[in-house]
């Protein structure tokens, strides 16, 4: 454990200074380092390949879904966002404008995407005529530029990666079932492939998406107490598909506008990953989006045969399906589980002399098990078993920790006392912005989303105001 301590003493103490061991872990564990223009981030191949198993586990469910991938232009006329007053209003700010280009002032100013609706929009006028073309369920991976004042790596940067699914479709109740559909299934992967719970519900209108109808989000809770925004699906109805005159013929030989929904996530998800699961050692990824899911460390490496049993070891993994490699370096044996502790490796295998005369393996859990003593074979033929094992474990002492960190309150003592104790406040709510607000200025705490089971919503009164309560809500402080 002293060999630990003094290995990880520049990573800052998680329970005395938790933002910064969170930048010391990020950059320390190589996801990323900060990119030469303010508010930038270089994502680096370590963290790189976290995105692309999340990318890769979401873009499976999208298309089983039915979505189909495409790729629209960064840059968008400026009278896009223009032509819906909401969106051009809530994007203002960090809107990033191209003026000059090939040595000359532009003749109209383009955007740097922050979303892209409008351009889908644009495109979709063009190619939606009949009820045949509808639903129209499209999704693109991308880059996108939101001008950020205060940044962190991954959880705000002026530059991030995300999904952006844009359909269409004939008619209001439709397009309000892929809304939640799609919600649902950012719901199973945060459970399943992040080993994450998250709280899904509707968003307050102050909190809804610019130029939205309805918003819904999935909450996490990071072990700070403060919730991450992970994913969020809207709900749009005609607010852009009118503007853009998109129009479609439909069966009755009446033309109409049809129904719009925008849903996404991000980057932030590997932030979000990082905070719910690390610990005073580093990082602790969970096997699905694990870079490495083993990680095998000689022991007397230089001793007859060491190193071949490890790399013998390694490729039947490989074989069976498992990422795993053999750290060959010159680092002591502590060195290494110290570095690969850190850095997350979900499973570290150990093989010395006496366990290759023996046929076993040595084998220790990131997610905090004991060591245990397999064989050989056992090794191989359980190891996608154990990384299940771990998965699982890993969101069941995540779920423990969300649940026991959320408080049902009734007065604004309460709600004081909850999130000061890092807890979300489940709240009785009048539906007032004012009151909203009111608790945002007095403990910088605000709505997350109301959950789905509104059940005695009505039954009490507003935790602010004391007017007859009309939801139940999420208050939180929030990244």
């Amino acid at each position: 454990m002293a060999e630990n301590k003094d290995f990880v003493k520049e990573i800052a103490d998680i329970r005395e200074d938790f933002p910064r061991w969170y930048t010391d872990v990020v950059v320390k564990t190589e996801l990323v380092d900060y990119g030469p223009v303010k508010g930038t981030m270089v994502i680096r191949p370590y963290g790189y390949a976290i995105w692309e198993r999340i990318q890769r586990e979401l873009d499976d469910r999208f298309k089983a879904t039915g979505h189909k991938n495409a790729y629209f232009p960064m840059l968008i006329p400026y009278s896009f966002l223009t032509k819906e007053a909401e969106h051009v209003e809530g994007f203002a700010p960090e809107v990033a404008v191209v003026t000059h280009a090939g040595g000359e002032e532009l003749a109209e100013k383009l955007v740097i995407r922050p979303t892209s609706e409008t351009i889908f929009c644009e495109m979709y006028s063009k190619w939606v005529n009949s009820y045949r073309d509808l639903p129209m369920l499209l999704n693109q991976w991308a880059n996108v530029v939101r001008w950020e004042k205060t940044t962190r790596p991954f959880l705000r940067t002026s530059e991030f990666l995300w999904q952006e699914g844009h359909t269409l479709h004939a008619t209001e109740q439709e397009a309000e079932e892929e809304t939640l559909k799609m919600l649902h299934v950012y719901a199973e992967f945060a459970k399943s492939v992040l080993a994450m719970p998250v709280l899904i519900g509707k968003k307050s209108e102050k909190e809804k998406f610019a130029g939205g109808v309805a918003t819904y989000s999935m909450e996490a809770m990071m072990l700070d107490g403060k919730s991450l925004q992970a994913g969020t699906t809207h709900y749009f109805g005609q607010n852009f598909t009118k503007p853009f005159n998109i129009r479609f013929l439909d069966r009755d030989g009446v033309h109409k506008y049809p129904y719009q929904t925008s849903w996404g996530v991000s980057t932030r998800l590997i932030g979000a990953l990082i905070m719910a699961h690390g610990d005073e050692r580093g990082l602790c990824l969970p096997p699905p989006v694990a870079p490495i899911q083993v990680i095998i460390v000689p022991i007397a490496q230089k001793k007859e045969g060491v190193l071949e049993k490890c790399r013998e070891l390694k490729d039947r993994l490989i074989a069976a399906g498992i990422r795993a490699e053999t750290d060959e370096s010159e680092n002591s044996p502590g060195w290494k589980f110290n570095q690969w502790e850190m850095k997350g490796v979900p499973c570290r295998y150990e093989l010395g002399p006496r366990d290759i005369e023996n046929g076993v393996v040595t084998v220790s859990r990131r997610d905090g098990k004991d060591k245990e003593t397999v064989s050989f074979d056992e090794a191989i033929n359980g190891a996608a078993e154990l990384l299940k094992k771990i998965t699982d474990n890993m969101y069941e002492k995540a779920a423990a920790f969300m649940n026991s960190h959320i408080r049902k309150v009734k007065t604004l003592d309460e709600l004081e006392s909850a999130v000061n104790s890092n807890c979300f406040a489940l709240a009785h709510w009048c539906g007032d912005r004012a009151c909203e607000d009111k608790v945002k200025e007095l403990y910088q705490a605000s709505t997350r989303n109301m959950p789905f089971d509104q059940t005695g919503a009505e039954s009490g009164k507003c935790v602010c105001c004391g007017k007859k309560s009309k939801h139940l809500i999420y208050f939180g402080r929030a990244y």
